[in-house]
């Protein structure tokens, strides 16, 4: 999970386990998140898109070229705000509850988490 919030990441992270997610890692800035994918690897990444004087779109054609699976998390609720080719990965707006979050691991290829 690449959210620059560690209070949201916390709450997101307690959320992911109550669905059954076994193994979650926070980053909270892209060098953070570029470590974590070249040491280990993953079902599935949670992107907030805003992080601060970055947003997350690069790391998220990264995770493209791996073959990662991953969804957003955004204030942005308009498609002008995201590059063409990102506009179709699943996107949870801000505030997000357990159900929307468990809505949007559905919908991530191969199941999600």
């Amino acid at each position: 999970m690449l959210e620059d919030n560690f209070l949201i990441a916390l709450d997101a992270e307690d959320m992911l386990k109550t669905l059954g997610v076994g193994h979650v890692e926070i980053a909270i800035n892209l060098g953070q998140a570029s470590a974590l994918i070249a040491e280990q690897q993953f079902d599935f990444a949670l992107l907030d898109v805003d992080l601060g004087r970055e947003t997350s779109f690069d790391f998220a054609r990264k995770l493209v070229t791996l073959g990662i699976p991953f969804g957003f998390v955004s204030g942005y609720e308009e498609n002008a705000d995201f590059p063409a080719p990102l506009r179709a990965y699943p996107r949870l707006p801000k505030p997000f509850n357990e159900e929307m979050l468990r809505d949007l691991l559905m919908m991530a290829p191969q199941g999600g988490a």
